[in-house]
């Protein structure tokens, strides 16, 4: 067999004489294994009974807030889409009613164009069938004193190339007779 090891250290009041190191001494293996086991029991009570409930109720905690964070998180982003579709839908309504609007401002402005247009070329109209009256009539008039001009004339030529005044009513059937 083997010997014991056996450390020797200067410790005053302490005989040294045989004394060993104590976690090699082969008369404490026994109580070294004892306390060991009760040592250990204790530490493993200890954890499973207080320490491991304390970290697992953390953990549950701290894994609940989370969820009701991410729950969270989820209404806000489902309330953030609703009010985005509420938008959009609200955003076309009024597209729709400004389109409305201009459709029926621009009917009414045609509407309203074309009534003073009609207005208008009626009273061109009006001023154009008075032109055309006054035209007609400083036409006739005209006309009519374009044949007492022009049976002056002929008689006033015929007289100066002949030395003979002709008859009036010989010179008017003339002038006439031409006019047609």
């Amino acid at each position: 067999m083997a010997t014991p090891v056996t450390a020797q250290a200067n410790v005053p009041g302490i005989e040294h004489e045989g004394a060993s190191f104590p976690p090699f001494d082969v008369n404490t293996f026994g109580s070294q294994l004892l306390w060991l086991a009760i040592s250990f029991g204790v530490l493993y009570l200890l954890m499973a009974k207080v320490i491991v409930p304390r970290l697992s109720g953390i953990l549950a905690d701290r894994q609940a807030r989370i969820s009701g964070d991410l729950e969270a998180a989820a209404k806000a982003k489902t309330d953030a889409e609703a009010a985005g579709a509420a938008y959009e839908k609200a955003l076309s309504e009024a597209k729709a009613r400004a389109q409305t609007l201009v459709h029926e401002t621009r009917d009414r402005a045609a509407a309203e164009a074309a009534l003073k247009r009609q207005a208008l070329e009626a009273e061109l109209a009006e001023k154009l069938a008075a032109a055309e009256a006054v035209i007609a009539e400083g036409k006739a008039k005209a006309m009519s004193s374009v044949r007492g001009i022009a049976i002056e004339a002929a008689t006033a030529i015929v007289e100066r190339l002949t030395g003979e005044a002709p008859a009036d009513a010989k010179v008017a059937a003339a002038v006439d007779a031409v006019r047609r």
